[in-house]
């Protein structure tokens, strides 16, 4: 390499090593080695600082990509994360519906409820994914059977969708949600 390129290349080095100190100045060294280490839980622990703006500037884009790093471990509070920034959107991070969904899909086979309601919400109204009354009425079936807060408001969606539907369809959905459940019981939260 030549005095010059060498000379260059330095100073590249120095300015990506300086600005990425930077970036993670604020950042528990730990806890970043952790998630290089590709540590799940880290990595939605850092996704929640850059989103933030904890520790470092807020950044979403770079929330997203370590979001996505655990989310594609299965982690479900990174694919929470990873849905709800595509669903808002924000400073220097498009809105994106089908991600939005697509990501919802994932929590919701997961089973948490709030993601079945949600998901079931995009069905009825076509947002991110095609308008399907039949998906929405089994999405918020699954959210309505799980006792807590929401139940209600879960069922009472479920029913205004279900006024879109015949009587065939209902059976349908109901049949493959009894499905679901059996298939993927669920703790009583009494016990």
């Amino acid at each position: 390499m030549s005095v010059g390129k060498h000379i260059f290349w330095l100073i590249g080095m120095t300015v990506l090593t300086g600005s990425l100190a930077a970036q993670t100045a604020g950042i528990d060294p730990a806890l970043l080695a952790k998630a290089n280490a590709g540590d799940a839980a880290a990595q939605v622990l850092l996704g929640e600082s850059c989103a933030a703006g904890k520790g470092v500037a807020r950044d979403l884009k770079q929330a997203a990509e370590w979001y996505k790093k655990a989310a594609e471990k299965g982690d479900l509070a990174a694919e929470l994360h990873l849905a709800a920034l595509y669903r808002d959107g924000g400073k220097g991070f498009p809105r994106d519906m089908d991600q939005a969904a697509a990501w919802y899909r994932k929590a919701a086979e997961q089973g948490d409820a709030g993601a079945q309601a949600t998901l079931g919400t995009l069905y009825s109204i076509g947002q991110g994914v095609a308008q399907n009354y039949v998906e929405a009425y089994y999405w918020l079936y699954l959210a309505a059977a799980v006792k807590g807060p929401n139940q209600e408001k879960y069922a009472a969606n479920r029913q205004l969708v279900g006024a879109h539907l015949t009587v065939d369809e209902q059976a349908e959905a109901e049949e493959r949600a009894a499905q679901w459940l059996a298939a993927h019981p669920r703790p009583n939260p009494a016990e």
